[in-house]
């Protein structure tokens, strides 16, 4: 089966990574009723995860590239459950959660690095609902988190 957004992600400069498992008791998603819902992914970047919070460790600019990390590793978890990007008919919704000190205030602009892949991928059906959290921590300490719900074509 072709697959032309994985072809213009590529064409793009992205990459999909290897889908990561999980590190507890869930799945990486789940297909009900013409939706998949991926489970929140970490950023990793060249191999390594982004850790840190932002408005301390991180700038805004590292989160949003910690949240396009994490964009890719939901892209690679819809290829891999779906066998095609080209099967998603639109992205329905994003949940960013960025790990933050209680004065930092730009999650909007962090979560962006996300939305905005969603978009070049898609096109117009990237545009999506979304929510961006500030939270204390993340789990092993990640700087950023996304999950996402996508409509979905029938095989």
């Amino acid at each position: 089966m072709t697959d032309t957004i994985a072809a213009k992600l590529e064409a793009l400069g992205h990459v999909l990574p290897q889908p990561a498992a999980p590190v507890a008791a869930y799945v990486p998603t789940v297909e009900a009723n013409g939706l998949l819902h991926v489970s929140g992914q970490l950023p990793f970047i060249d191999g390594k995860l982004v850790t840190g919070r932002l408005g301390e460790d991180l700038s805004v600019e590292q989160g949003a590239a910690a949240a396009q990390a994490c964009g890719l590793m939901l892209l690679a978890q819809v290829k891999a459950a779906l066998g095609s990007l080209d099967r998603v008919e639109r992205v329905v919704k994003l949940g960013a959660f960025i790990s933050s000190t209680g004065t930092f205030t730009d999650q909007p602009k962090v979560a962006n690095g996300a939305s905005e892949l969603m978009v070049a991928a898609f096109g117009d059906a990237g545009k999506h609902a979304r929510s961006a959290v500030g939270v204390p921590v993340l789990p092993l300490g990640a700087g950023v988190e996304v999950d996402a719900v996508f409509a979905v074509r029938t095989a």
